[in-house]
C-alpha cells in the first residue's frame, strides 16, 4: 500500500512543506500589499486635511463608504483610518531638512514596515518616542518573529534603552565582529519584573526565582541563549566550585556565565568570575566555542569602579545591574495576571 511506502511518504512531506511556504509568502505578499495601500491612504489623508475644505467629519465619511463598498474588508473602521494617519505622520513628520529627505526615505521605511503585521506596526507607532527606536524594533521583530505580546513586553521593558549599556571589556578581549555582539547581548539593567520576592530575599532566592520563571528570563536574557543549569560544579584541584547560572549562545557560540549578586559591586567579584571563566574554558570548551563570556549581575555598581576593575581582566566580562518590581497595592496586584498566566500566553504565542 502507498501509505507503508516511505518514498510516498517522503514526497507527499515535500509537498506539504511547499504548500505551507507557498501560503506563506502569500500571506506576506498581501500583508505587504495591505499595508503599503495604508501608507499611501495615509499620505492622501494628510494632504487632504491640508488642502481640502471638507470639515471635522471627513475621516467619518469615508470611512462610512469605505466599509459600505468593502464589508468584507475590517481595516476601514474610523477609528484605523486615524491610525493609519497617525502611523504615516510618525515616520515622515519632521524640522525642513527631514520633510526633504522624506520622498527619498519612503521606500526604504516602507521595505521595512511591510514585513511585519499591522498590528505591531500600530504598537511600535504607538508606543515609541522617536524613528530611532522605532525602527530598532521593527528589525528585532524582523529578524526574531517576535509575536505581539513579547514586542509590546519589550518596549514597554526598554529593550532599547538598555542593550548595549553595560559596563565591559569586550573590545579589549574579544575580536571582531564577536565583541559587537557580545556587547549588543548585553542589558543594563536587567528588569526582573516577573519576580516577588521579599525584602530580605538572598542571592539563592534570586537564583532559584528566575530559574523557575525560565521562560521570562530567557526573554530578558535575549535571542540566542539556552540555558544548561545552576549551580553547576567545577573542581579545580582539590576544591568545588558552583556557577550561579550556566548557558549557551547561539549565535556568539560560547558558553556564558551568569554570577548574582544581591549587592553593590565590588573588585573582587570580577575576580572571582574571571576565575570561572578560565575554569570553563579549560573544563568545558570545546574546538568551535568561543572564548567563555562571564556577566555579572548585581544589585547597584559604581560605573567608574566597574571600569576599573575590568581594565587589568583579560577574559570578556560585562557588568549589569538588575531591577525588581516594586510592590503594589494589593487590590491592585490581585487584578494582575500571574507570572504563570504570561508566560503561558507567551508560549501560545510562540507556539502559534
Amino acid at each position: 500500500m502507498l501509505k507503508d511506502s516511505a518514498d510516498y511518504q517522503a514526497w507527499v512531506a515535500t509537498l506539504k512543506q511547499r504548500l505551507k511556504s507557498l501560503q506563506l509568502k502569500a500571506a506576506l505578499a498581501v500583508n505587504a500589499a495591505l499595508l503599503e495601500f495604508y501608507w499611501a491612504l495615509g499620505a492622501d489623508i494628510v494632504e487632504k486635511q491640508q488642502t481640502a475644505t471638507w470639515g471635522d467629519g471627513f475621516l467619518k465619511q469615508l470611512s462610512q463608504d469605505l466599509m459600505a463598498e468593502f464589508p468584507e474588508v475590517k481595516g476601514f473602521s474610523y477609528r484605523n483610518l486615524r491610525a493609519i494617519r497617525q502611523w504615516y505622520v510618525f515616520y515622515t513628520t519632521g524640522d525642513a531638512i527631514w520633510q526633504q529627505a522624506v520622498a527619498k526615505l519612503e521606500q526604504a521605511y516602507l521595505q521595512k514596515l511591510t514585513q511585519i503585521p499591522w498590528s505591531h506596526n500600530l504598537v511600535i507607532a504607538s508606543k515609541c518616542e522617536s524613528r530611532e527606536e522605532a525602527l530598532y524594533y521593527v528589525g528585532q521583530t524582523i529578524e526574531f518573529g517576535w509575536s505581539r505580546a513579547v514586542l509590546t513586553h519589550q518596549i514597554e521593558g526598554g529593550l532599547w534603552q538598555r542593550e548595549g549599556r553595560a559596563v565591559a571589556n569586550f573590545e579589549r578581549t574579544l575580536p571582531l565582529p564577536q565583541s559587537e555582539l557580545a556587547q549588543q547581548t548585553l542589558k543594563d539593567p536587567y528588569v526582573f519584573d516577573f519576580l516577588a520576592l521579599t525584602k530580605d530575599y538572598t542571592e539563592r532566592d534570586l537564583e532559584r526565582g528566575l530559574v523557575e520563571h525560565i521562560t521570562q528570563f530567557l526573554l530578558e536574557l535575549g535571542a540566542g541563549f539556552a540555558y544548561l543549569g545552576r549551580q553547576v560544579p567545577l573542581q579545580v584541584g582539590s576544591r568545588e566550585f558552583f556557577l550561579d547560572l550556566l548557558f549557551y549562545h547561539a549565535r556568539l557560540h560560547c558558553y556564558v556565565v551568569i554570577e548574582l549578586k544581591t549587592v553593590e559591586f565590588e573588585p573582587e567579584h570580577a575576580g572571582k568570575l574571571n576565575f570561572y571563566l578560565k575554569a570553563v574554558d579549560e573544563q568545558l570548551r570545546r574546538e568551535g566555542d568561543e572564548p567563555t563570556i562571564g556577566i555579572l549581575i548585581c544589585k547597584e555598581k559604581d560605573r567608574l569602579v566597574a571600569e576599573y576593575a575590568l581594565s587589568d581582566i583579560h577574559k570578556p566580562i560585562g557588568i549589569s545591574e538588575y531591577e525588581l518590581t516594586q510592590s503594589l497595592p494589593l487590590e491592585i496586584r490581585s487584578s494582575l495576571p500571574s507570572v504563570e498566566e504570561i508566560e503561558a500566553e507567551l508560549m501560545r504565542e510562540v507556539d502559534r
